[in-house]
């Protein structure tokens, strides 16, 4: 439940001038962030932030959507990326690595791969080696504020729904129609379509773990579009754009994806803005200017010497600016026909408002609204007639980076807040789950969601050793642990830089259950390992070097799942203090990535404390599934 209310602003601008407030408080954390790193000298130091990348070198370019540069960059020798938080879609700046002066370039990372990360950009940066910095994103918050601004002055439609959204008119819903299901739904499932698609203004799509809550989502959006209408589907992460459009596209013929996808399978690729634009029969004259653009950046990247030389390359990037213009105005025209055919648009919260000009949706549903805060849904709230949320505000909440903006509330989404203010009369939850062992499954149930929630007979009793070629032990069988390290001397530790935390002996016990779990026939692809703390990944990656097998943080983990889980609670010391773990959302989330098997491991005199840890000990405790780590002997 949120605990810091908006309730006491009366006005529609006291609203708005409070969360443009949260935004100023963010961009100056990010920009503090920023300033820290970038005094920062030392290439493993930085790096281990995962906001940089440093020692870079530029080794392949081509012109991409618009005339945009796709600058590709890797490591000497293309050896494999450190850890880092550059996805797709994150904004970053490209600067000289050997200039520390220099401010570079704004650009935004459009394809990573092990080694390899693409950035889309407007301009040739400077220098022969390159340092890429996670970038406080001014544009998207420049869009925010825009938005905010339009949604003070809204009239008609969209200043009803503001009004509704801000608790100053009631809910409305019409009488629930009949509908003819295209996607096998369960009842609670079905339920939860017929009421999003009844609501007149807004209606929120509860979704604990495993319950299915994309496939619901898209049968929202199916049923709305056989009904005539337009949607509009966004969510914050392009991760979670890519999983609903994954699903939509076996479903509607005519959806578009705008933005930077993260995963483009080949079943998704011909519905990329990109593709579909290159596939139209008018771009032939685009690709021959775009085949100019790069001879001309070729030629201008040779080895000029002189003041006449650098003349002549700056001549050469002027020429191939201006022409990467023509291509943007020719491309225009084409981009505004393919979207204008689409039943179905699938963008991030952070709307590109030039590609999308003032479309206004019969349907907007935001998808993970959870993870959104309240200025970032402004951009799509503006083009609904109705809106749809779908989230679980018992999973992450959204990242902010201002302690002040936090303790303001600017951690606190819209999805929670109407909940928290409307009560059952704004959602249905989904309640049947397709993905835990029902042992997995009950502590999480009683905790967060009333003990409401269901285990599907396919998965019910689903352990590790009724997997192919997996030896029957008590590792394999059981499907929940919790093994203690109190009294054991596990103590946490922290990182010279003093950022993060890690406890080396809880990582050779994870490394010796990992061992045993693959001994037993467990293939390392159906192991995660999840950590609260990015210095306990970093330590357990460099001991576990087994392909395939994901050792994350629980925000890496988000939205997936593996046969067995292993969570490392990593605090152990004798103040009692658990700190990231203080957040009980993330440890839900932890814990309901497993399908078959969850191991924790933890020091209970620490944990305990807590009253939620003392519970989930308790629990444990019941279903004799409690373990201490002298039973292991020397690990």
């Amino acid at each position: 439940m949120s605990d810091v209310s908006l309730d006491h602003l009366t006005s529609t601008d006291d609203y708005f001038d409070e969360l443009g407030r949260w935004l100023e408080l963010e961009s100056e954390a990010e920009r503090e962030r920023l300033a820290r790193r970038r005094q920062i000298r030392s290439q493993t130091d930085v790096e281990r932030t995962g906001e940089t990348l440093v020692r870079m070198e530029l080794f392949d370019h081509r012109t991409g959507l618009a005339g945009r540069l796709l600058l590709e960059f890797r490591k000497p020798g293309g050896e494999p990326l450190p850890m880092n938080r550059l996805k797709v879609g994150t904004p970053v700046v490209i600067s000289d690595h050997d200039n520390a002066k220099d401010n570079g370039i704004a650009g935004v990372v459009s394809r990573r791969k092990s080694n390899v990360l693409q950035v889309a950009t407007e301009a040739w940066p400077e220098g022969s080696w390159y340092r890429i910095d996670l970038s406080p994103d001014e544009t998207t918050r420049r869009r925010q504020m825009a938005a905010m601004a339009r949604a003070r002055l809204a009239r008609g439609r969209s200043g009803r729904l503001r009004d509704v959204l801000l608790g100053k008119r009631p809910l409305r819903f019409a009488k629930e129609k009949p509908l003819e299901f295209l996607t096998p739904l369960n009842p609670p499932q079905q339920e939860a379509v017929r009421f999003a698609l009844s609501a007149e203004e807004v209606a929120v799509v509860h979704g604990p773990p495993g319950t299915g809550k994309t496939t619901t989502v898209a049968e929202v959006i199916y049923q709305a579009v056989k009904q005539g209408g337009r949607v509009l589907a966004c969510a914050p992460s392009n991760t979670a754009v890519d999983n609903l459009l994954e699903r939509l596209v076996g479903m509607l013929p005519d959806v578009i994806r705008v933005g930077h996808p993260a995963r483009v399978f080949e079943a998704l690729r011909g519905h990329t803005l990109d593709e579909l634009v290159d596939n139209d029969p008018s771009t032939e004259v685009i690709r021959d200017m775009r085949r100019e653009v790069t001879d001309l950046i070729r030629a201008a990247g040779k080895d000029f010497r002189g003041r006449d030389g650098y003349r002549r390359r700056r001549e050469l990037f002027a020429e191939a600016g201006q022409l990467r213009g023509q291509i943007r105005s020719l491309e225009k025209s084409v981009i505004q026909g393919v979207i204008d055919s689409a039943d179905v648009v699938c963008t991030t919260t952070t709307i590109d408002d030039e590609l999308l000009g003032d479309r206004q949706f019969d349907l907007v549903v935001i998808d993970e609204a959870c993870q959104c805060t309240l200025p970032s849904v402004w951009q799509a709230v503006l083009r609904a007639d109705r809106l749809i949320l779908a989230g679980d505000h018992c999973q992450l909440p959204p990242t902010v980076l201002s302690d002040q903006a936090v303790k303001a509330g600017m951690g606190i989404s819209l999805m929670e807040r109407l909940i928290d203010r409307e009560g059952e009369g704004i959602f249905r939850r989904l309640i049947v789950q397709y993905r835990m062992h029902e042992s997995i499954m009950r502590f999480s149930s009683d905790t967060f969601y009333d003990g409401t929630l269901v285990a599907d007979a396919s998965v019910k009793s689903h352990r590790l050793c009724d997997l192919n070629d997996v030896t029957e032990t008590r590792l394999t069988s059981d499907p929940i642990e919790f093994i203690d390290t109190a009294g054991a001397e596990f103590d946490e530790q922290v990182e010279a830089d003093g950022e993060s935390k890690f406890n080396p002996k809880e990582a050779n016990l994870i490394v010796h259950l990992v061992r045993e779990l693959v001994e037993n026939g467990i293939a390392p692809h159906q192991i995660g390992v999840i950590a609260p703390y990015a210095a306990q990944v970093r330590l357990l990656r460099g001991r576990l070097d087994l392909a395939e097998l994901e050792i994350d943080t629980v925000d890496g983990f988000q939205g997936r799942e593996k046969e067995v889980i292993l969570l490392t609670m990593v605090r152990s010391n004798d103040r009692g203090e658990i700190g990231f773990l203080a957040e009980i959302r993330r440890t839900n989330v932890a814990m309901t990535r497993a399908r078959r098997k969850l191991i924790a491991v933890g020091d209970s005199a620490t944990l305990g404390h807590h009253k939620f840890y003392a519970a989930m000990l308790e629990f444990f405790e019941q279903s004799q599934a409690y373990r201490s780590v002298w039973e292991f002997g020397e690990i």
